[in-house]
């Protein structure tokens, strides 16, 4: 291997470890340094000399960036993540390569939802804390059966269909919604796909599992609320801004949304992954938002279990690996083709 160094910002703890046991167990032999910091132009200094940089959904890689970091010579940028849209991929574009890690755990966030689900309905994040403080009331503490209620599922790809699998095996009626339904896996689970409008008007829980894209920024919305049922659920693990935050809190100031389980928000960069438990969240929306009782907030949380990481931090070497050693682009994405494949050339490389 020539040049073996990797930069990887953002990093934490957990990233670390995970990182050093796939790069020592799969005898990658890396030399990854890592960078606690986010990458920004302040921090954009300390990838010179990498060919290969890492980072997370928190790095914005928008246009002065990546002119920074194609001054400095990298070639490579290794998403750390599934998602991209963090990333300028008009500006990366014949400059710089992007890869991803399109699905390292798709049971990971699909479990994290249904728990974010029954919390809510049986209150038991409350319930923990009345007990510890030996109170043993039921009050307030009531919940509903899933047994015969309607999901709507937002997005079918791989975490979506595990969902609506999970919602069928509690023997609940499952719509769903995509662009490119897969009409054979909805027949051999008994999911029906329908339009957004009868999704919205049907559903007693409506998850999302859709990637951002420009055309569903704010999806859930003043509008759309208003088609939803009176108490509806509403679930977000896929991306903070499909739903616009200030007409949820205006959903839930008139109880038309019964119930919010949100483990992204839209503007979580400034708060999401870093601890600000001694000081007050300047973020207004936020904070209104966490004033709810029938609101439960986890911080970009869905995604870390440990078969997760360990898969992340596989593919995430190898996708380095390929390129640095075969020139092999495995998991490229480029603002011409969005699903991780360059489909106009042959050898697999958008460039």
């Amino acid at each position: 291997m020539g040049n073996n160094k990797l930069a990887m910002f953002d990093s934490k703890p957990y990233d670390m470890e995970s990182f050093n046991r796939v790069n020592e167990n799969s005898r990658y032999g890396f030399d990854i340094h890592y960078y606690p910091s986010r990458l920004t132009k302040d921090t954009a200094l300390l990838t010179k000399g990498f060919e290969a940089v890492c980072v997370f959904v928190n790095d914005t890689i928008d246009k002065a960036i990546v002119d920074m970091l194609h001054e400095n010579g990298v070639r490579l940028l290794a998403l750390r993540s599934a998602g991209y849209n963090n990333v300028d991929l008009q500006a990366i574009y014949k400059k710089i390569h992007v890869v991803r890690v399109p699905a390292y755990s798709p049971h990971a966030v699909a479990e994290h939802a249904i728990a974010l689900m029954m919390a809510l309905n049986r209150k038991t994040h409350k319930a923990y804390f009345r007990t510890r403080d030996n109170n043993f009331t039921l009050n307030n503490l009531l919940g509903f059966d899933m047994f015969g209620k309607t999901a709507g599922v937002i997005g079918t790809g791989k975490i979506g269909k595990i969902v609506a699998q999970i919602l069928r095996g509690f023997k609940m009626k499952v719509l769903a919604f995509d662009i490119y339904p897969d009409n054979d896996f909805a027949e051999k689970n008994g999911i029906r796909y329908t339009d957004l409008d009868t999704l919205y008007s049907q559903s007693d829980i409506i998850t999302l599992h859709s990637p951002l894209t420009p055309e569903n920024v704010h999806m859930i919305n003043c509008d759309t609320i208003e088609k939803m049922k009176n108490g509806v659920m509403i679930i977000n693990t896929g991306r903070g801004k499909l739903i616009n935050t200030k007409d949820l809190i205006e959903g839930l100031k008139c109880r038309k949304i019964g119930y919010a389980g949100l483990d992204v928000y839209e503007e979580e960069g400034d708060y999401f992954f870093e601890d600000f438990s001694a000081e007050a969240i300047s973020d207004d929306v936020l904070a209104r938002l966490m004033t709810f009782p029938n609101v439960l907030v986890t911080s970009h949380q869905a995604f870390f279990t440990k078969e997760a990481l360990e898969n992340i931090a596989e593919t995430t070497l190898e996708n380095v690996r390929l390129f640095l050693e075969e020139n092999k682009l495995q998991n490229e994405i480029c603002y011409r083709c969005s699903d991780g494949r360059c489909l106009k050339e042959k050898e697999g490389k958008c460039f």
